[in-house]
């Protein structure tokens, strides 16, 4: 049992680290690729990966409702999500948008809780309470960038809405699908969706620097491909609202990486409220204490009769 959660710790890990990542990574080659057009290609790159691992372990194809699920989550977190993020940070710095987007795990966890069975344990609360300060923290104290617009800020919510609804809908279709066949299947409905920016893509690749290209398909064996597979065996083996909170980490990662890569220094306000992300995420996975289990003595109980 502690190797599976083991697993599952070093599986959401994974997923943090590489979707901070992309938050930087799409702000750097958004200037070569159009939001459509960089969503194709990186969904193209992602779907090449994620089908190569799915015919090595060649599991059953999701039916019914269970496809259903899976497609409905491909369009709204791998379609419309990624190109709606890749227009945001045309208008936002990388730590503003993961930002906003990672508003969506309150909502996970809100919805995870009353309509899942999930409820709300104590160090649930707390740390997503504490995570959510840093957020706001971050928000009113900015994270350096100086190209943030309401466009920007609304789209950016739009994605934490589609997001949600993403984590919700797969987390259904995860208790009878496999977690590499929901991704891929997920990854290719994405890519569906985002045929009709193919040609875009063509034309603009091969106006692209060799820098952005490499981006491209870093977002989609990264971010997409190995990303969406940790995040899926790891929403397996636990509660949805506890993953999503786990989320809440990649802004301080994203703005740091951001620093670092892009120059957005952030404010020393950004700083705190990313150690904020940082310990409320870290105490939202502690386990509630459970109490004792009494222990009665059989020779010394009265005995009836």
């Amino acid at each position: 049992m502690t190797d599976r959660v083991n697993l599952a710790l070093l599986a959401a890990l994974t997923t943090v680290l590489l979707w901070a990542s992309s938050f930087v990574v799409i702000r750097s080659v958004g200037e070569h690729f159009s939001p459509g057009a960089l969503a194709f290609g990186r969904l193209l790159v992602g779907f090449i990966g994620l089908a190569v691992i799915a015919l090595r372990f060649r599991r059953p194809l999701p039916r019914g409702r269970a496809l259903g699920l899976v497609i409905g989550y491909g369009l709204l977190w791998f379609g419309a999500y990624t190109v709606l993020l890749n227009w945001a940070e045309r208008h936002l710095d990388a730590g503003t948008a993961a930002l906003l987007v990672n508003f969506a795990p309150i909502l996970v966890a809100v919805f995870a809780g009353l309509f899942m069975g999930e409820g709300f344990p104590r160090p649930l609360v707390i740390g997503m309470v504490v995570a959510f300060a840093g957020v706001l923290l971050i928000a009113f104290g900015g994270s350096g960038g100086g190209s943030n617009d309401m466009l920007g800020v609304v789209l950016g919510l739009i994605t934490a809405v589609l997001y949600a609804a993403g984590v919700l809908m797969q987390k259904v279709a995860l208790k009878t699908v496999d977690a590499v066949t929901a991704t891929w299947v997920g990854c290719l409905a994405g890519l569906v969706a985002t045929i009709p920016f193919a040609p875009q893509a063509a034309r603009e690749v091969v106006d692209a620097p060799v820098g952005a290209i490499v981006g491209v398909v870093f977002l989609g064996v990264g971010p997409t491909a190995i990303a969406f597979t940790t995040w899926a065996y790891a929403l397996t083996r636990t509660d949805a609202g506890k993953m999503a909170a786990t989320t809440l980490v990649v802004p301080a990662i994203a703005i740091l990486l951001s620093w670092a890569t892009l120059g957005e220094v952030p404010t020393a306000i950004g700083l705190v409220g990313g150690a904020l992300c940082l310990g409320g995420v870290a105490w939202s996975r502690r386990r509630p204490k459970v109490a004792p289990t009494p222990v009665v003595d059989l020779d010394s109980s009265p005995v009836s009769g």
